[in-house]
């Protein structure tokens, strides 16, 4: 049904271009709308695992991720404060055939932008959105400038603060999580193994690993506090909080921290996995509304999947659609193909959360679980995580 069919996505962002992209392929004329006056990621770095890579792989896009990423050979659990060795996943001996690559959010969407636009997606940028409404003849989108769109299939790319999931669902009232996270990027210099590095300490951890071929490192430190921090990544704060926010962790991470001049902070909120993605308008069911990526199910950054939920999402969307010869059944399919995964793996990170704050005594038992099961039965660590590595969407 995508062939000359006209769409609207909302977001240039991860989900939205790879959406955009995903259904201009398949024949749709695809117009995305992007409040700001370019389109620029003010993040840090990501990992787009192999669930991820399968996606850009279908879309045409793995020889440009390739060369925009850094390949991982390994994921390295460590004790923050004596930063010894607690676990090691060696991705390259355990997944030789798997693509797990460290990119720059920025490059990400650099990359999806060109895909988008040699796909023939036209980009409006300037175009600010202040709500979506549903009506009897179909939606609605109002601008913050007052203008009146009414797009016959619009689709939500629009993140934690969607005016698409509030039309769907009405307001959200997230939970925060009494955690707030710092990025940071600092020059990597000599020391950029492709490895990500976990330091975990009773309540705050730290995740690191390298960027753009090895000549930056990455950064995002998570500690646990009372005091509630805005939700959102836009909140400059002062370096010297996060250098004292780890100062008893050991003298790797100090040094990456006395490297940090500029830093932002946001409080991590617990957000439930919208129960309602899509709607079509009973007086003209070819009309409707979708979401996908953060604005369906934003989740904490504690299993590295936002990405790549949100590249699964772009996929099984833009299929669904071209699969079914009517709206309704094409969004119910793509809702039931993707809110089970998506609580689940928002329920993992939720829990991720809690493993790497462990107090005495329960974190020296759980290291030293660890340190037994990494030496005699490594791959039995990363095989609990196959679930989500091990599925090819776009493979059905």
């Amino acid at each position: 049904m995508l062939i000359g069919q006209e769409i609207t996505v909302l977001g240039a962002g991860i989900a939205g271009l790879a959406v955009a992209r995903a259904l201009a392929l398949r024949g749709a004329r695809v117009t995305v709308l992007e409040q700001a006056e370019a389109v620029r990621e003010v993040g840090a770095g990501l990992q787009i695992t192999p669930n991820g890579a399968a996606v850009m792989q279908a879309l045409g896009l793995a020889g440009a991720l390739s060369e925009a990423g850094f390949a991982s050979h390994g994921v390295e659990l460590r004790d923050g404060p004596d930063g010894a060795l607690v676990a090691r996943l060696d991705l390259a001996r355990l997944r030789p055939g798997q693509s797990w690559q460290f990119v720059h959010r920025a490059d990400l969407v650099a990359l999806l932008l060109d895909g988008a636009r040699e796909a023939g997606v036209e980009l409006r940028l300037l175009q600010r959105a202040e709500r979506v409404e549903l009506t009897d003849s179909g939606p609605a989108l109002i601008t913050a400038q007052g203008a009146e769109l009414r797009p016959g299939l619009l689709i939500g790319a629009d993140g934690l603060h969607s005016v698409v999931r509030s039309a769907l669902n009405g307001v959200a009232r997230p939970q925060f999580t009494r955690q707030v996270a710092w990025r940071a990027v600092i020059p990597a210099g000599d020391d950029a193994a492709p490895v990500a590095e976990i330091h975990m300490g009773p309540g705050r951890h730290l995740v690191s690993y390298p960027l753009r071929g090895g000549t930056l490192r990455n950064i995002v430190a998570v500690e646990e506090r009372t005091a509630w921090v805005e939700e959102g990544w836009s909140l400059k704060d002062d370096a010297m909080e996060l250098r004292l926010a780890f100062d008893r962790f050991g003298p790797r991470v100090r040094g990456w921290l006395d490297q940090v001049d500029d830093c932002w902070l946001w409080g991590l909120f617990r957000h439930p996995v919208a129960k309602r993605w899509g709607w079509t308008c009973p007086a003209a069911p070819a009309r409707g509304v979708a979401m996908l990526g953060d604005a369906a199910h934003p989740t904490l950054p504690f299993l590295a999947q936002g990405a790549n939920m949100a590249l699964e999402d772009a996929w099984v969307l833009a299929q669904s659609l071209a699969m079914h010869d009517d709206l309704p059944a094409a969004l119910a399919a793509y809702q039931a193909a993707r809110a089970t995964r998506t609580a689940r793996i928002v329920a993992a990170a939720n829990a991720n959360a809690r493993n790497y704050h462990l107090r005495s005594p329960l974190r020296e038992v759980a290291h030293l679980g660890l340190r037994t099961l990494s030496t005699l039965a490594p791959g039995q660590l990363l095989k609990r995580y196959d679930w989500i590595h091990g599925v090819d969407v776009a493979a059905g």
